[in-house]
């Protein structure tokens, strides 16, 4: 597990006392303690790194340092921790979201690269991990847990047992067991889950939750199983009933779940907030650009109600004791100098970035250099799909004519992931099912070579003609397309198989837009500007074809096969019953 130790604690301690120069004295600035609450003027006193002494008598200078920096009288804070998100959920690679969040005041981020492992195994993770070194920012490993989501109701494109656990543990920015998401496994005792937890406790990892909805003796029996935190927490009550229990609550707004004023209703009444972090979760390119960061999710705890000190608190200091990460997280003797300055606590937008005690960004604008690193994965095309007909995008009905009983996706509404499964009466022709109003096809074609596929129906998805097709899909990450006829189908997961993967929408068997994703389906090589501008065009498209309800429309298809989200979810097996961890056919009369 890594740490973070001076390269030369005897400098560090003649610098404390005055013996030796500092190589960074931050001056002229208003120093946020996470350890008080308080604000007051201070001068940073910075060797190798570290920060050597914090100064709050002598003001005036002179500065015993090789560089001075003026704050200008504005906040000094401790760069911001995300204490869980995704990298591959910007569509940009590490180096590339590095460039784009620094600027931010991000100075680490605790991510969980399970949608790339869902691709390549333990290959994608350690892509995730090596294509981080030597940034200007600390990129910090959780090891995907439960790759694919949920065994026996999916294919991934690979397995992910406790044996690689171990293995991947010993990457040096390795520090979690990322959010383990069978939280059914864990509180009945599964061996598949209790062996994973097992082999991440013996190598010192924290073990990171995902327990939508758990409450009351389920939450007791997930916590005592081994997990401690959760960013799936979306209700006040829940949140409190989790606080109450002892889990880490991290409060989550992302470009697709916006949780945290919620949460802070929820909770703002109790006396001690040790256990509540921020984190991002999934942020897209366009929000990373205009609205920010960690520095948004903390301006939107602030907006809520919540101090700005202790939203601050939330993203740096918490977060470090979330992970068990000494020496991160706060301006003091000891502590790594990552620091920000800001004229507004309530804004935070950020005026000047040190990471380990060097300038990184000032003024909204990247200072370091972040060198460009060839890595073979992010040319390799991940479409191992196989060849497609009409057929594979044909519901097979168990009779020619007539009518029969299906069971549908339903979504409860058109801006969340949450659907029923609803049997309705549908009226047959010819061998083919007729629609009916509000519905359309879904097919979830595996992409990792396993040669599986299956077609089902959704109901209230939001499209109203042609086809969206997606290689984003989590977790599994198989190729997702919705439709209204076979051909447009069929269409949409051509052009997807010849562009390495995307986002793609058709119309009359011609495709009207595509955003490529060529790294693992997933990414692309694009920096924000450029990607934010093609992602832009590719939401007016979806727009125009129906997806509206949503902000985002590239984000409605994502989740469509993820079925650890209630209660039914499309895979490339067939229909999940989602509690039940079984599949269900489509006809339940045939």
């Amino acid at each position: 597990m890594m740490t973070l130790e001076p390269k030369n604690k005897k400098a560090l301690l003649r610098t404390a006392l005055g013996l030796e120069k500092a190589d960074l004295a931050v001056v002229n600035c208003r120093l946020v303690n996470v350890f008080t609450g308080e604000i007051y003027p201070a001068v940073v006193y910075v060797k190798d790194g570290f920060i050597a002494h914090v100064e709050d008598s002598c003001l005036e200078g002179p500065y015993d340092a090789e560089t001075v920096y003026d704050g200008q009288g504005r906040y000094l804070i401790p760069g911001l921790i995300d204490s869980h998100m995704h990298i591959e959920s910007s569509m940009m690679t590490p180096r590339n979201f590095a460039k784009a969040v620094i600027p931010h005041g991000t100075t680490t981020i605790i991510h969980d690269p399970h949608e790339i492992a869902n691709v390549y195994g333990r290959e994608g993770v350690v892509y995730m991990h090596d294509a981080a070194e030597g940034l200007p920012m600390r990129q910090l490993v959780d090891i995907p847990s439960c790759v694919p989501a949920v065994p026996g109701c999916e294919n991934a494109g690979a397995a992910f047992m406790a044996e690689d656990i171990e293995a991947l543990a010993e990457l040096p920015r390795a520090v979690g067991l990322a959010e383990v998401m069978d939280f059914y496994g864990v509180m009945y005792g599964e061996d598949r889950m209790m062996e994973i937890i097992e082999a991440a406790g013996k190598k010192g990892l924290y073990l990171q939750g995902h327990a939508p909805a758990v409450t009351g003796r389920k939450l007791s029996a997930y916590l005592i199983g081994g997990p401690a935190t959760c960013h799936e927490t979306t209700a006040g009550d829940e949140a409190l009933k989790k606080l109450r229990s002892g889990m880490y609550v991290d409060a989550r707004e992302s470009s697709i779940t916006k949780n945290v004023e919620a949460i802070w209703n929820g909770v703002k009444d109790i006396r001690f907030f040790d256990t509540l972090t921020l984190c991002s979760d999934d942020r897209e390119s366009d929000d990373l650009l205009h609205t920010g960061h960690l520095n948004a999710v903390v301006r939107k705890a602030v907006e809520s109600g919540m101090g700005p000190v202790l939203a601050i608190k939330s993203a740096t200091i918490n977060t470090a004791r979330e992970i068990g990460m000494e020496h991160l997280g706060a301006i003091a003797p000891g502590y790594i100098a990552d620091m920000v300055l800001t004229d507004d606590l309530r804004t935070m937008w950020a005026k000047a970035v040190f990471f380990e005690g060097q300038l990184a960004a000032e003024d909204g604008r990247l200072i370091a250099e972040i060198e460009e690193r060839p890595f073979e994965l992010e040319n390799r095309n991940s479409m191992n799909v196989g060849e497609l007909s009409l057929e594979d995008f044909c519901l097979k009905c168990p009779k020619n004519h007539g009518t029969a009983a299906v069971n549908v996706m339903e979504y409860k509404t058109r801006i969340q992931s949450h659907t029923i499964c609803t049997v309705q009466e549908h009226e047959i022709r010819d061998g083919q099912l007729v629609l009916q109003e509000n519905e359309a096809f879904v097919t979830v074609i595996n992409r990792h070579g396993k040669g599986t596929r299956a077609v089902g129906l959704v109901k209230n998805f939001g499209l109203r003609e042609g086809a969206v097709a997606s290689t984003v899909s989590h977790d599994s990450h198989n190729l997702t397309v919705v439709y209204f006829n076979p051909e447009d189908g069929l269409a949409a997961a051509e052009e997807l198989i010849r562009c390495g993967g995307g986002m793609t929408a058709v119309k009359d068997k011609t495709v009207l837009h595509t955003l490529p994703l060529e790294v693992a389906g997933l990414m692309t090589n694009l920096e924000a500007e450029e990607l934010s501008r093609k992602a832009s065009a590719m939401k007016e498209v979806e727009r125009k074809l129906g997806l509206t309800d949503m902000e985002n429309p590239l984000l409605r298809i994502v989740t469509l096969a993820l079925p650890v989200i209630p209660e039914v979810k499309m895979s490339d097996l067939g229909l999940v019953s989602v509690a039940e961890r079984k599949l269900i056919p489509i006809f339940p009369e045939a």
